[in-house]
């Protein structure tokens, strides 16, 4: 904590604290990253204009109808959302949660057009799945667990099932079956030395601008 990253190489990681701006190299062949999340700065500016509460990501604490408190024309879903009626705790930033406040929204919406109403949102968890690799991913859907080859075409149909036209879905199951065969890889990283050479300069980080 309070380090900041300067540079990362096949071999090593160099980190600079940021209290006495001394830098450190750590000698790894392995780095793992990882880092918080905040939320969009819209959430701030939402809480500016309407006193809405915010909690420690910056998400804005809304109803059990995914409004926001004194403005049932505002909906807010997603990611910018701290609903926390159900458990007590916030729902995660999954695309789930984000899938399910959209249909919901939008049904109270055609609801309310008719001067009717709805339930409050309640989110159901359908399952949590993560490809981990070639033919191996892993999933947890209700008391079930499991992963290898079976869990990996699973992912693979219940994404492209819920991808919007079959344009998409098209583009994607060829895209997937030409990076399967040639074995490309959605991100790549390179640590080797950099065949190109590197402008001198400040760094923009450390610049005034």
């Amino acid at each position: 904590t309070r380090h900041l990253v300067t540079d990362i190489t096949g071999e090593s990681v160099t980190v600079r604290d940021l209290q006495n701006e001394e830098e450190e190299e750590i000698f790894t062949r392995t780095v793992l990253w990882t880092a918080g999340v905040r939320a969009s700065p819209l959430g701030r500016r939402l809480a500016e204009k309407t006193g809405a509460g915010l909690d420690g990501m910056g998400r804005v604490k809304v109803e059990e109808d995914l409004t926001l408190a004194g403005y049932p024309e505002i909906f807010i879903i997603g990611d910018l959302a701290h609903f926390a009626h159900q458990t007590g705790e916030p729902l995660p930033g999954v695309a789930q949660v984000a899938m399910q406040g959209g249909s919901y929204a939008g049904r109270l919406i055609q609801k309310r057009l008719k001067g009717e109403t709805m339930p409050s949102f309640r989110y159901k968890d359908k399952g949590t799945m993560a490809v981990i690799g070639r033919h191996a991913a892993v999933a947890d859907i209700g008391p079930f667990q499991f992963g290898g080859i079976i869990a990996w075409f699973l992912w693979i149909f219940i994404h492209i099932g819920f991808l919007v036209g079959f344009d998409n879905k098209l583009i994607v199951i060829f895209q997937w079956a030409w990076h399967y065969l040639t074995r490309k890889r959605g991100a790549l990283l390179i640590t080797g030395p950099d065949p190109y050479p590197r402008i001198q300069g400040p760094n923009p980080s450390e610049s005034d601008t």
